[in-house]
């Protein structure tokens, strides 16, 4: 690797990028191709040996499997796109990957200096686009103006973006700059700065376990390694705490663990959720803590929880910012699990009992209800059970957003780290293109995206990505008619009341077909196996159209229930009050 001070030979700036990239570990960048970076572009052909560009659909896909690569690399995932509406387009994943704390640099083609503050062509001031300030965008926006700094923002780039509380970083790229000969160096491979538990933190932290009853660990975020989560296991087994997990972040401990308890997030197993308000202490392992995973701030109340609070966070900028806890720690992931897993158990536990309990009211939660309603003509529960019991125990498994992905974070269990892709960020059409950035990244690997109707199309023209660089993903669409937690909010809300949450689709089959991929219509729980096990055995990217009824709305109940329930509060009498509403305007 050159070092700062060595010579290079000049070359194109947009070709000193991508050996800036490479220099960085990076072998894959996801992108659209636009006139404003037409030197990059020449340079991902010139070092063709080395790193590759996949040409995406549209600039939203690009972003998610820019972010998909972040969150399975754990360094950043990276995005080239064009200017304005390029740069506008790609913004859902730039987006997810602020919530999610998935790092990733987004790289823009800018106007050339020339011409710009005129309203320029496509013309964007990305600082105030992206900028911090806007609350929830990007952790850095940066514009290179000078070729011989382009090796330094990248790095700079790499450093923010996986420092602290990971994150996205945009780097604006001005046509012209690009366009200039540097003899530049690119600069090392960047390595986070991490912080590690004081040690005085960590006997604060043992004795408040040990005066603890019933405790319980809920472990997310992002920042974890393998061998961060087997320390996780063994500070468990060494403590006898029961383990959740926060919302989407399933794969941080093995979900077949006797001390697993369940996750905490959207269609939470209502016994779990007791159980977090039962709890006198809360160990909160990297998640930040946001209203999926907190109920809407109810099952740990904001500020000050009921429960002792113990956050644990990568970010110091995170830790108080919502919760006042009993004790914050600043502390990546991958030190703070092992720095637990050093901490002297007791030889005995209070709460083994507690422990027990909640595991086998995770296993319970695991069957299926009772209720014909929910399981005919084609069991959602079963299909998820299939797909586990049939695909490698190394499968990955995406989803986006709506509320088929219910049945798979009810039922799928998670066994091992980077088995997950999913957005806590709850981004429509997230799914798919992780699934095609994943099957790329890991070849020979089995892939399974699950997604809705409404969340297919959003991202569905990346079926030709997939089918254009060699991904071999299966893809499960859940076709209901509808958006169909709209339209649930809506039978809660304002019964039979519908606008806005039909669809009418087309046979997504076919649709499938049309981009070179299997395909299969399936109405019935007994065809879908075999067209699972056919899926599987294919050298095709497949895709297994599911028709459901939207009455099947969630893994509990269904629209005619929630719409009675709805009916009968209206109805019900109001309660005896010596004040009125009008006495409180």
């Amino acid at each position: 690797m050159p070092s700062s001070s060595a010579t290079q030979a000049p070359r194109l700036a947009g070709h000193a990028l991508v050996e800036a990239l490479v220099a960085q570990g990076i072998d894959t960048c996801f992108g659209v191709p636009g006139e404003s970076f037409l030197a990059v572009l020449d340079g991902f052909h010139e070092h063709r040996e080395r790193i590759r560009f996949i040409a995406c659909r549209q600039e939203g896909g690009a972003a998610f499997m820019a972010e998909a690569q972040g969150k399975l690399s754990g360094r950043p995932g990276i995005c080239f796109v064009t200017r304005g509406p390029g740069a506008t387009n790609a913004s859902i994943g730039l987006h997810t990957a602020f919530q999610d704390s998935t790092p990733m640099v987004l790289f823009i083609g800018q106007v050339g200096a020339d011409v710009r503050d005129r309203e320029a062509f496509q013309e964007l001031d990305y600082r105030a686009v992206f900028g911090p300030n806007s609350g929830g965008m990007a952790k850095w926006v940066g514009e290179v103006q000078s070729a011989d700094r382009l090796p330094e923002y990248v790095a700079r780039a790499f450093r923010i973006a996986m420092q602290g509380r990971p994150g996205p970083v945009v780097l604006a790229l001005p046509e012209d700059m690009l366009t200039t000969a540097t003899a530049a160096p690119v600069l090392p491979r960047i390595e986070p700065a991490t912080a590690w538990p004081a040690p005085e933190a960590l006997r604060e932290l043992r004795y408040l376990l040990l005066a603890a009853r019933r405790p319980l660990v809920i472990a997310g975020g992002s920042g974890w390694d393998a061998a961060a989560t087997s320390a996780l296991q063994r500070f468990a087994e060494a403590w006898q705490l029961p383990v959740s997990c926060a919302f989407r972040f399933q794969d941080r401990f093995d979900n077949t663990h006797r001390l697993y308890a369940g996750d905490v997030g959207i269609g939470i197993n209502p016994k779990l959720a007791q159980r977090v308000r039962d709890a006198d202490l809360i160990l909160a392992l990297g998640p930040r803590l946001g209203e999926m995973t907190t109920g809407g701030y109810t099952l740990l109340e904001a500020p000050r929880p009921r429960q002792k609070l113990v956050h644990v966070h990568a970010g110091a900028e995170e830790l108080g910012r919502v919760y006042e806890a009993d004790l914050l720690l600043q502390s990546a992931m991958a030190n703070a699990a092992h720095a637990l897993a050093s901490l002297t158990a007791p030889d005995t536990c209070a709460w083994a009992d507690w422990s027990r309990a909640a595991h086998a009211d995770y296993l319970a939660n695991l069957q299926p209800p009772a209720d014909a309603a929910l399981s005919t003509p084609l069991d959602l529960a079963e299909v998820v059970k299939t797909v586990q019991r049939l695909a490698p125990t190394d499968a990955i498994v995406t989803n986006g957003a709506g509320n088929y992905s219910g049945w798979l974070h009810r039922y799928w269990q998670h066994r091992s780290l980077g088995a997950q892709l999913a957005p806590t960020s709850g981004a429509m059409g997230y799914g798919v293109p992780a699934a095609i950035a994943a099957s790329l990244l890991n070849p020979g690997r089995c892939v399974v995206a699950f997604a809705g109707d409404g969340d297919f199309l959003m991202t569905g023209q990346e079926l030709a990505t997939a089918r254009a660089h060699g991904a071999r993903p299966i893809v499960i669409v859940v076709d209901n008619g509808s958006y169909g937690t709209i339209r649930m909010h809506q039978e809660r809300d304002f019964p039979g009341r519908v606008s806005g949450s039909d669809l009418a689709n087309p046979d997504f089959a076919m649709l499938a077909r049309a981009y070179g991929w299997a395909a299969e219509r399936i109405e019935h729980t007994a065809a879908f196996e075999p067209a699972f096990a056919a899926a599987l055995a294919s050298a095709q990217p497949s895709l297994l159209h599911l028709v459901v009824s939207s009455e099947v709305i969630t893994t509990r109940t269904t629209l005619s229930a929630i719409r009675a329930a709805a009916v009968q509060r209206a109805t019900a009498p109001l309660p005896s009050s010596t004040s009125t509403a009008s006495d409180k305007t």
